[in-house]
């Protein structure tokens, strides 16, 4: 009796595991097929079946794709990590870079980027892609401010918006013109034009840019 009861608690950590392993598998079945199909093109069915599980399976984890779309958005900042470390106005630039190289072939990303025209049909305007971005740059560039690495005018909101948006629209026109191939190259674009602007000329003289900033080892 004894041994059973001290068995229980494992047992409920297989059982955590196990359904912490189905939710990623789902999770990553819905992001392949919302970057195929779109928010509106995709259907629990088509999850289900790219999951190989039954619909029974999926419901009692997700109650329906909105849940899964929910998932996937605010999940994108905890999946882009620099290769190198670095903190301040360094830390930003790494962070849209790694983003860049990620959005190449890495699925969670893909499916955000698609679901951005859609997020209104599934999250609250309180939590969108944008502003979540927006507050993890907002983070960096107080930092950067601190560190005095941002000219005194510069104001830290604005510029985190700013950034956002323009690493959007650059994976947008990227995606129509070449399948994303140069978004990277657009990303080091934006920074040559902004750094100049806003950061001091001893910060600027250290910021990096280049494939090493974002393209994880292989």
């Amino acid at each position: 009796m004894g041994k059973q009861v001290s068995d229980l608690p494992d047992r409920r950590v297989v059982k955590q595991e196990r359904a912490l392993r189905t939710r990623m598998v789902l999770v990553r079945a819905a992001a392949e097929v919302f970057a195929e199909y779109g928010f509106a093109g995709a259907s629990v069915s088509k999850i289900a079946e790219r999951a190989g599980m039954t619909l029974g399976a999926m419901y009692f984890h997700f109650k329906n794709k909105e849940a899964l779309a929910r998932e996937i958005v605010r999940s994108q900042p905890e999946l882009v990590s620099p290769p190198i470390q670095a903190e301040g106005l360094q830390h930003v630039i790494d962070l849209s870079l790694t983003w860049a190289y990620q959005m190449l072939d890495d699925p969670l990303l893909l499916a955000g980027a698609r679901l951005v025209t859609d997020q209104e049909l599934f999250i609250s305007s309180h939590e969108n892609s944008h502003k979540q971005w927006t507050e993890v740059l907002i983070e960096s560039f107080e930092s950067a401010k601190r560190m005095r690495e941002l000219q005194s005018r510069v104001e830290v909101a604005p510029l985190a918006r700013l950034v956002v948006s323009a690493c959007t629209g650059a994976q947008l026109h990227a995606q129509m013109e070449t399948g994303r191939l140069d978004l990277p190259a657009r990303v080091e674009e934006i920074w040559r034009c902004l750094l100049p602007g806003v950061a001091t000329p001893s910060a600027l003289k250290r910021m990096e840019l280049g494939a090493e900033r974002g393209r994880q080892a292989a």
